[in-house]
């Protein structure tokens, strides 16, 4: 669990950085549990390009990730701990006792051959999956149900962890990763510990040839561009648009409103993380 870095051979390789990977002890992931990912390349069902800047990038595999933990009171052993392209975290490989295989979330500190349960009756060990209710106050929690039954929906990327603070009635507060404090069903689960991988986010690309390996190709400022192309292109030498920031068909890209069912979700809320 660290940060590699090559010597500068060239430029890309002079300022790009990568995990050393030492948690990984299986490179082969388990075939029952991968899934085809088709890429959409930014382009909805018409084929109309909706999310610019994506297209390309190297072929993945989906893996079928346990975010509900319900096979409850039955011990499962970690098989491994693998690499997953398609999140920041590494994911750990459960060998439950009636015989199933199941992908979780790996925790900071889980190791090989360490036991993990679900249930309402389970110690608060790290990877062990539970309800509010009976988690104690102080411990850090990810992977965190907003829905009883619903999974986990929050708190699952890479060196992310919330606290549970206090218990009121049926609902706890959580305090999350972005500082918003939040009430959350009591019955709700949630996994102990923090998500591993914790230093991914020192790791830097480097190089544009990266980005294009995940898919992610170039992005150009519209006032880079010429009037036709873009609302904020064209001028005389190099110009600062002269409007609000927009998309090339004119919508207004900062200040819009994103959040749905806001009537439902603002009330659980007890501290924001904006003031």
């Amino acid at each position: 669990m660290g940060i590699k870095h090559y010597k500068p051979t060239t430029s890309g390789r002079r300022f790009g950085s990568v995990s050393d990977f030492v948690e990984i002890t299986k490179k082969i992931p388990e075939k029952s549990l991968l899934k085809p990912l088709r890429k959409t390349g930014g382009r909805n069902s018409e084929g109309k390009i909706t999310a610019r800047h994506r297209g390309g990038g190297s072929k993945r595999k989906y893996r079928i990730v346990d975010f509900k933990r319900d096979k409850n009171d039955i011990p499962g052993v970690v098989a491994s701990i693998e690499y997953d392209p398609n999140r920041s975290a590494n994911i750990a490989l459960l060998h439950y006792l009636d015989g199933e295989k199941r992908y979780i979330l790996a925790p900071n500190g889980l190791a090989v051959g360490q036991r993990v349960l679900s249930g309402t009756k389970v110690e608060p060990k790290i990877g062990n999956s539970m309800p509010l209710e009976t988690i104690p106050l102080g411990l850090e929690i990810h992977n965190i149900e907003l829905k009883v039954g619903g999974g986990g929906k929050i708190v699952r990327s890479a060196g992310n962890a919330a606290r549970l603070v206090a218990k009121e009635g049926s609902y706890g507060q959580v305090i999350l990763p972005s500082g918003e404090v939040r009430k959350i069903f009591l019955k709700c689960k949630a996994t102990i510990g923090k998500v591993g991988n914790i230093d991914h986010m020192g790791c830097t690309i480097g190089k544009a040839g990266r980005s294009r390996w995940k898919g992610r190709r170039p992005h150009v400022r519209g006032v880079a561009m010429n009037p036709v192309a873009h609302p904020l292109g064209g001028g005389e030498g190099r110009s600062h648009g002269g409007r609000h920031p927009c998309s090339p068909t004119g919508v207004l890209a900062k200040g819009g409103k994103t959040r749905r069912r806001k009537a439902l979700s603002n009330k659980f809320i007890v501290r924001r993380r904006t003031k």
